[in-house]
């Protein structure tokens, strides 16, 4: 991995749990990471549900597109997150693939995708940890 490692979060329509997990990543993780996310079969627009879940934790995602995943895509990530639409991700060696299975938010009210998007969060909170930890501080060296 670079110094600025890129993930790539995908799902079948690049509407909900992708959104999710790269909005909480960029969140998160600032510069330090590159994040993308893309999709099987995008959908129209983000989920309206999933939107206003990520609102409320003061992330909004109401600009976001929809993008179809494409080789380069995948190519360009050094982790790529699937959840949801199994082998449709191109595989390429040296590349780190994870699968996060995760309820899928489609017609659901902002009320089943809390728990969705809480989950997310703790994931990509490990995700972090694993590939750009903090360093520690100087008087913890001490």
């Amino acid at each position: 991995m670079s110094d600025q490692p890129s993930v790539l979060f995908v799902c079948v329509h690049n509407a909900g749990r992708s959104q999710m997990a790269a909005a909480w990543l960029a969140h998160l993780a600032g510069d330090r990471v590159e994040v993308r996310s893309a999709g099987s079969n995008p959908g129209d627009n983000v989920n309206p549900a999933a939107v206003e879940a990520m609102r409320e934790v003061g992330i909004d995602i109401s600009a976001e597109v929809p993008k179809m995943l494409t080789v380069d895509a995948v190519r360009e990530s050094d982790v790529c997150i699937t959840m949801g639409c199994g082998d449709t991700c191109p595989v390429f060696p040296g590349k780190r693939y994870l699968d996060w299975r995760l309820a899928d938010p489609a017609g659901q009210g902002v009320e089943a995708v809390r728990p969705i998007r809480d989950e997310i969060r703790v994931l990509v909170e490990g995700l972090i940890e694993e590939i750009v930890p903090e360093p520690p501080s100087s008087s913890a060296a001490r």
